[in-house]
């Protein structure tokens, strides 16, 4: 069976790897041979697909933002639809990343209707959509749409969507992280020592606009409570040099990791993170944070006044729920003095952290039960099998 899996960024690059792994279990089982090629990145290459384009960096949020990204995201796009042109595969799998998979799924809806579409991890229409036209045209060209949340699920079924709740696949990842203690001894933490995570970026742009305002807040922490060590997960390396250099300009006791984020995770006493899929992760994981989140002055003007633009929550965890679970810092909230004062209210305030952990059990319900890329993988062979 030949598949074409279509993603990008880092986190769409995570879940194609985690899904191809449970393709490969199932077709295994049914005496099958599968072959897939795929835009993404070296996760999904590691875990068995031929990579056509590396889309793991092409990736952003907002309007000024999105400008360097939008020739390379077109010939990308066009890379994969010469592709498929010659080589039409027996399935198609679009995995977020909307406006490369929209521009694929309409073509092959178009020229080759026999083969099956699947929307797996559907762009979040259910939260911010302007209009219903983009919604329409997902629904038009999608055979079978897999939703990772309960809303998602009800949103695309009422649109017309031929849909499947599967649940989140994080659930099935932090299933294998190691314990806390497995996971400070791993690192060298000693017991006394507070461990903090600082996601910072998985986009260029987070580099410029979250960086400096995460730093400070870590250097402001470091001097209250000298215990304090860093831990920053790289999610690109192209990004290594900029941190490494930011690290020694706010003087952090910081370690950057490539390998071992799992194990970050599962350490720490507390996170501040970016706003993404990174802080469904930390809260499965029982782990602290405040989201932190900035777009260009421009963006979020444009935003606010021309496309009046609601978002009820930046932070998947809390539009889960649609109520506040852990705090978010957005725009010109989100200083450094800000983020220092959540930040120790979480670490220093036990009633306030048992709130969030409480409110961690109740989001737990929204994300399924544990087989959630194994369910995955059943729906888009039966769509060929």
């Amino acid at each position: 069976m030949r598949i074409f899996i279509s993603t990008g960024e880092v986190s769409g690059d995570l879940q194609g790897a985690l899904l191809i792994t449970a393709l490969q279990r199932q077709v295994m089982t049914r005496g099958l041979q599968l072959e897939i090629v795929a835009l993404g990145g070296d996760k999904m290459a590691a875990a068995g697909a031929t990579i056509l384009g590396d889309t793991s960096g092409i990736g952003s949020m907002g309007i000024i933002e999105a400008l360097p990204y939008f020739i390379p995201t077109i010939q990308v796009q066009r890379r994969a639809i010469a592709y498929l042109k010659q080589n039409p595969p027996d399935l198609i799998v679009l995995i977020d990343y909307m406006t490369p998979n929209i521009g694929i799924g309409s073509y092959m809806h178009e020229h080759f209707p026999n083969v099956p579409v699947v929307y797996y991890i559907a762009p979040q229409e259910w939260v911010w959509s302007l209009s219903f036209e983009r919604t329409k045209r997902i629904v038009s060209f999608t055979d079978k749409l897999l939703a990772i949340f309960p809303e998602e699920a009800r949103y695309y079924q009422e649109k017309g969507a031929r849909v499947h709740w599967v649940g989140h696949p994080l659930v099935d990842k932090v299933a294998n992280a190691p314990t806390r203690e497995a996971a400070r001894t791993s690192l060298g933490i000693k017991p006394e020592k507070i461990a903090i995570a600082l996601l910072t970026a998985s986009r260029h742009q987070e580099l410029k606009y979250l960086l400096p305002v995460i730093f400070q807040a870590a250097q402001n922490l470091q001097s209250k409570l000298p215990e304090v060590h860093f831990w920053i997960p790289l999610s690109l390396e192209i990004f290594r040099d900029r941190i490494e250099k930011g690290i020694q300009h706010y003087a952090l006791q910081a370690t950057i990791v490539s390998d071992q984020k799992q194990e970050v995770f599962a350490a720490v006493d507390f996170a501040i993170t970016k706003s993404g899929t990174v802080n469904l992760e930390l809260a499965l994981l029982n782990v602290p944070q405040v989201v932190v989140y900035r777009l260009s002055p421009f963006t979020a003007w444009v935003g606010r006044n021309i496309l009046k633009g609601s978002i009820p929550f930046a932070s998947p965890v809390n539009l889960v729920v649609m109520r506040e679970i852990v705090p978010e810092l957005l725009q010109e909230q989100a200083t450094a003095e800000n983020i220092t004062q959540a930040a120790m209210e979480l670490l220093l305030n036990h009633e306030k952290k048992q709130k969030t952990l409480e409110g961690y059990q109740e989001m737990r319900e929204y994300l399924g039960e544990l087989g959630v890329c194994d369910r995955a993988a059943k729906e888009i062979l039966e769509m060929k099998i």
